[in-house]
């Protein structure tokens, strides 16, 4: 099943969500709230970013319909809300001519801030691929996806696959 076919998708369509979705603090947040529902306290502790940071942008997310409170609790007078995503997953639209890839841009900047680690490979491989090799190579990608989503258990430390399988504009 597509994401465009699964009705657990967030499709990113209006401007509002497109905003939303360009932060990378929002991007850190909304994967951080993929696996459970957090506070506010819990979002900022967990990022190690102000309070007042984190309650900012789950309201922007909130306001973009990407995330939403689903469940609250009663803490010494004080209703903690628990924000979690509206869906499993989110679809971005293409975008268009001149416009940066945002979701790569964010996986990037998460590579990067990742604290040095025998769990860690990064590869950069140039080849020359007939259309058949292309499609043969982009076929086993596709099924390696699927395959690492089939694997996923939740209890288990989180990991992160950022692939870009492209041919480049030759200079």
């Amino acid at each position: 099943m597509t994401a465009s076919e699964d009705p657990d998708s967030i499709h990113i369509q209006s401007d509002e969500q497109l905003r939303a979705i360009a932060s990378h603090t929002r991007h850190r947040i909304l994967r951080l709230l993929r696996d459970s529902p957090a506070t506010i306290t819990q979002i900022a502790e967990r990022l190690g970013i102000a309070k007042g940071s984190s309650n900012h942008h789950v309201k922007v997310l909130a306001k973009a319909g990407l995330v939403a409170v689903v469940q609250t609790r009663k803490v010494g007078g004080v209703t903690e809300q628990y924000y979690a995503m509206t869906g499993r997953r989110i679809e971005l639209p293409d975008p268009g001519p001149g416009q940066p890839e945002t979701l790569m841009r964010h996986a990037l900047a998460d590579v990067e801030a990742a604290p040095p680690s025998d769990q860690k490979r990064m590869f950069l491989k140039h080849a020359r691929l007939s259309p058949a090799a292309w499609e043969e190579f982009n076929n086993r990608i596709t099924a390696l996806v699927e395959e690492l989503h089939e694997a996923s258990d939740p209890s288990q430390p989180a990991a992160d696959l950022f692939l870009a399988f492209y041919r480049p504009k030759d200079v």
